[in-house]
């Protein structure tokens, strides 16, 4: 299926699906700070995160790629994974140092995608690592909530081992992503100057 924009407007089943997990965010905040349902609100993060395929893969099997869910799919993305990690750092589920790392890793991309559109610059294809990177962390702060507890209650034993392979997976995450934000350097300067040959400034 050709990924262009077609005439499905934006009540499409895509966006449907987008607006709904946007819709679960503030359940799983509620289950985190309204219940103290630390597991069950790491189940549903992670659900949201393994989920976050499906409106793309929707939209271009059946042919509803709309321009409002070209916008809005990468962007309930970003409000979902900056809302996760925030909310999983302020419920100690995580050190702050290593949420931090993540967001401003977060927030160069975004940053760098605005400003790459801005100038005109071609379309660059995601790198493969990237999406590793990605997934890597999106599986890290499910397990790091399911493997914490409040202050006042000892980790089982199944959480302290968890716990020791969630700093293996997200330490591998957080470095590879910062990795792969090096290596769009380069593409993003031939981009850029794709997209100024197209428009003939050179």
């Amino acid at each position: 299926m050709s990924d262009e924009v077609s005439g499905s407007g934006w009540l499409t089943w895509p966006n449907l699906i987008t607006v709904v997990r946007l819709l679960a965010l503030p359940v799983f905040l509620w289950l985190l700070f309204g219940t103290g349902h630390r597991a069950d609100a790491a189940w549903l993060l992670g659900l949201l995160g393994a989920t976050d395929w499906i409106d793309g893969y929707v939209a271009r099997r059946f042919n509803q790629v709309s321009a409002i869910g070209k916008v809005l799919d990468p962007v309930a993305d970003r409000i979902l994974m900056m809302t996760g990690l925030i909310a999983v750092a302020a419920a100690a589920g995580v050190p702050w140092w290593f949420a931090i790392a993540t967001l401003v890793r977060e927030a160069l991309v975004s940053g760098l995608t605005i400003a790459l559109a801005l100038l005109g610059a071609a379309r660059i294809d995601v790198l493969w690592w990237g999406k590793v990177s990605t997934l890597l962390l999106m599986i890290t702060y499910p397990l790091f909530l399911l493997t914490s507890n409040d202050h006042h209650v000892a980790l089982a034993t199944w959480q302290q081992w968890g716990r020791g392979g969630c700093w293996l997976i997200g330490v591998a995450g957080l470095v590879l992503s910062w990795a792969v934000l090096v290596g769009y350097v380069g593409p993003a300067k031939r981009a850029l100057r794709a997209g100024r040959a197209g428009r003939g400034l050179e």
